[in-house]
């Protein structure tokens, strides 16, 4: 070898425990924060009786669909297929946990998305950061989660945070970055201000871009959810995890089959709260 081994894995190693050592309080704080958003997600999806929860789910996906029967019809029978294979409250934890994951998410990424937009210097250090966070394997995400988390619903719901965290500051850096020039000069010309020409000139034009980016965050946010499970995260993925572990196919499969309803059911509301360019 011509150069010596560069210790790389031990200096992260080292970092890691060092936040954990000396930031662990504020790890605490966090921690008891997504705990809450997870259980006050998963009380209020658990609050009603499957077939009523079914019914107003069925009629909010009618209506923000643009009264497309055709999905609303799918929801219900999507759902119903969930509650007879008995996965009902496994849904609902994998549900909460993919909202609240998605909501932390995009609470950080959109903002950021802007401020990239902004700013030059903020672009030039974000984009090698977000570079790093989508090539990473989603399975390293999992280790310092354990480290500073433990296991459980939390650190399964961090890995979530930061591997979905990525389309949704891309895409709204790029939403707002193709913003016609014109719209801007007319903006400034009026004398708008910069929160005002954000908000009523740059956001609503770049709404469609930045909605593929949540519903990209949505997606990955279900998909690491189940990795997730790996490390004591509820749900359906601890289900699918199961049936490997016990080469069971048919546990495997109906767990899965109700990720994938969960996901379409996802993707396509998403996809239809997207305004038309």
């Amino acid at each position: 070898m011509v150069l010596p081994e560069l210790p790389i894995g031990e200096t992260v190693e080292s970092g890691v425990y060092w936040l954990n050592d000396n930031f662990g309080f504020l790890m605490d704080i966090f921690s008891e924060f997504i705990d809450m958003l997870i259980s006050g997600f998963k009380d209020i999806l658990l609050f009603l009786p499957p077939v009523v929860f079914i019914f107003i789910v069925t009629v909010f996906v009618y209506l923000v669909s643009r009264r497309d029967l055709k999905l609303a019809a799918g929801a219900a029978i999507g759902f119903l297929l969930i509650e007879n294979m008995d996965l009902w409250k496994l849904s609902m934890e994998t549900i909460a946990l993919v909202l609240s994951s998605g909501l932390v998410a995009l609470l950080i990424g959109i903002p950021t998305g802007i401020l990239a937009a902004k700013n030059e210097t903020v672009f030039h250090v974000v984009k090698p950061a977000l570079d790093f966070m989508q090539t990473m394997p989603s399975f390293v995400y999992l280790i310092p989660a354990v480290i500073f988390f433990g296991l459980g619903n939390v650190p399964g719901l961090v890995a979530t945070i930061v591997f979905a965290m990525p389309p949704a500051i891309r895409l709204t850096n790029l939403g707002i970055r193709q913003v016609p020039v014109e719209l801007s000069e007319v903006a400034n010309a009026f004398g708008t201000t910069s929160l005002q020409k954000l908000f009523k000139v740059e956001l609503p034009v770049a709404l469609p871009t930045i909605m593929a980016g949540v519903n990209q965050c949505i997606m990955l946010s279900l998909s690491m959810v189940v990795i997730a499970a790996m490390i004591g995260a509820r749900g359906l993925g601890y289900q699918v995890l199961v049936g490997i572990q016990r080469v069971n196919i048919g546990q495997g499969f109906e767990a899965g089959l109700a990720i994938v309803i969960i996901a379409i059911l996802l993707d396509r509301l998403t996809q239809n709260m997207t305004p038309k360019k």
